[in-house]
């Protein structure tokens, strides 16, 4: 998905009219739509620091905007063959399924790799279990790694008044 639709995806989640987040990163008010017309069309591609100025708008990491083009089952695929040559990812089965796992023998790359999916994991499961709402999933996970590190403060601080207290 290109940035100029993952922009509209977000946008649209947040309820917000082109015009309402042109004028949030700073556009006239003659101008605001257009310009946010043509980001999303693809007709124009966001620089690093408007996109810096949407990822705030639409309270969302840059990295939410910035997805690989996955536009299609081939560019999805190549993207996960990149994960496999990067990461160390591999295809396999488990249980008659078929899964996408961290081939444990790269060391500092599992365990790295794990340290990031298990808190997706964790989110997850509290939404299967009705614990958390859609919203404050897809919350976590379009604010991810600022939610993340979020999270980490909040466990601190209850850690910390658990001591004091």
């Amino acid at each position: 998905m290109a940035i100029g639709e993952r922009i509209r995806f977000i946008r649209n989640l947040r309820g917000m009219t082109q015009k309402f987040l042109g004028l949030q990163v700073g556009f006239s008010e003659r101008t605001a739509d257009i310009r946010m017309a043509q980001y999303e069309s693809g007709s124009r591609t966001p620089k690093a620091d408007l996109v810096e100025q949407l990822a705030d708008a639409l309270d969302v990491s840059t990295e939410a905007l910035n997805v690989p083009n996955i536009d299609s089952y081939t560019g999805l695929m190549h993207t996960l063959f990149a994960l496999e040559d990067l990461y160390g990812f591999k295809i396999d089965r488990l249980d008659g399924e078929i899964c996408i796992r961290i081939n444990r023998q790269n060391g500092s790359t599992f365990a790295k790799m794990t340290g990031l999916l298990e808190p997706w994991e964790e989110m997850a499961q509290k939404y299967r279990n009705g614990e958390i709402s859609r919203e404050e999933y897809d919350q976590w996970r379009y604010r991810y790694p600022r939610s993340e590190a979020e999270r980490n403060e909040a466990s601190r601080k209850m850690l910390k008044e658990d001591n004091n207290g």
